[in-house]
């Protein structure tokens, strides 16, 4: 029997300052080559693209994609409201479900994949990660409208588990199905590695983005035994994965995982022993002690920001993954990127996905023997 699996994408912006329209930039480029990708694969009856951006409407409508074009504001969009609706008006049965850059870099192989494990199995969700997934397939349940979803994309694998009681499983841990564009951090990985698929590279080509410290840092990834921090929502596999593949000695403090999910943020419940620390010692003793223990660091510093309390725009957090404290106007975290700036050792500043998906992909090029 025929099981037909669809793709729907969701791509929605508004962006309010030139570097997050950097930032969507790319993502258009890499939904773009994506949608090129699942064409390839062949694997998917339908391809859906639900966005509010009409510059999209026409190149990704000669790529095979269905465009639902609306008015949303992002601020008011709820994603599982529109899932269900997508869902409900086009009468699908299987969904892989992404947002515009949820996977840039996977491959024609790994959409195969997907779509064969979603056509083989009956109450399926599958997800690229348990508590804050990027993409998720899933088999239709015949409940599916009792229930309301997410607001966000990242619980709904979660919700699809535990509301409806599918089964789940985890996809595979690999680049292609973990690196995400979240922000300017992971343009910067993309721009000095070799897996950008064409219209990204172009995209980045564009850009006047500062590669000189990530390429000091991935420096001394590629030497033998150094120390090398990682803070944040640092999840197991990538440590494992950079213990067995590169020669490091990893200094490793994983904390509030799962914090957006949970509802952690909005509850203001968000705690940091290492917020604790840049309290108590202050913004330079505390990267003088990082300097101290460690080569280089790689800090996803949405935990800090909300130990602090913080809700900061897009523009003034991407402002501070680049360096450019400057620009940013509020003290603390203006303090708080110009001393990680000024660091002795290389200090990169991102959210989750730099301690994802963007060091398995640095992990991959330097064992491949790829890096510039």
């Amino acid at each position: 029997m025929h099981k037909p699996v669809s793709a729907a994408v969701f791509e929605g912006s508004l962006p309010q300052s030139r570097v997050e329209e950097m930032v969507i930039q790319v993502r258009h480029a890499a939904l773009l080559d994506n949608l090129e990708k699942m064409n390839r694969a062949a694997c998917f009856d339908r391809i859906f693209l639900s966005t509010n951006r009409p510059e999209l409407v026409e190149p990704a409508s000669r790529l095979g994609a269905k465009v639902l074009l609306n008015n949303i504001d992002p601020g008011d969009f709820h994603f599982g409201n529109e899932l269900q609706e997508l869902v409900r008006s086009h009468r699908l049965s299987r969904v892989f479900c992404l947002n515009g850059a949820g996977c840039p870099l996977i491959t024609v192989d790994e959409l195969v994949m997907i779509a064969q494990e979603l056509r083989s199995r009956q109450r399926f969700v599958y997800a690229n990660n348990t508590q804050s997934a990027d993409m998720v397939g899933f088999t239709v349940p015949e409940n599916f409208y009792d229930i309301n979803l997410p607001a966000v994309d990242n619980s709904l694998a979660l919700t699809l588990r535990d509301c409806f009681n599918l089964t789940m499983a985890l996809m595979p841990h690999t680049r292609g199905l973990l690196f995400d564009i979240d922000t300017p951090t992971d343009l910067v990985v993309l721009g000095t590695g070799p897996f950008a698929g064409p219209r990204m590279r172009a995209a980045l080509n564009e850009l006047d983005l500062n590669y000189e410290k990530l390429v000091k840092a991935k420096a001394v990834l590629g030497n033998e035994y150094e120390e090398v921090a990682l803070i944040g929502r640092v999840g197991a596999p990538i440590m494992a994965q950079l213990n067995a593949r590169l020669k490091l000695r990893l200094r490793v403090f994983s904390e509030e995982r799962g914090m957006k999910t949970l509802g952690r943020i909005d509850n203001k419940e968000v705690v940091s022993l290492l917020g604790l620390l840049l309290e108590d010692a202050g913004t330079e003793r505390f990267f003088g002690y990082l300097a101290r223990v460690a080569r280089c660091a790689f800090i996803d510093s949405r935990v800090l920001m909300y130990h602090f309390k913080y809700d900061f725009s897009d523009r003034e957090r991407f402002l501070s993954d680049l360096g450019r404290w400057r620009e940013i106007d509020n003290p603390w975290l203006k303090t708080f990127t110009k001393t990680a700036e000024e660091c002795a050792i290389p200090v990169i500043l991102g959210g989750h996905s730099l301690i994802s998906g963007s060091l398995w992909a640095i992990c991959d090029e330097i064992e491949e023997g790829t890096v510039d």
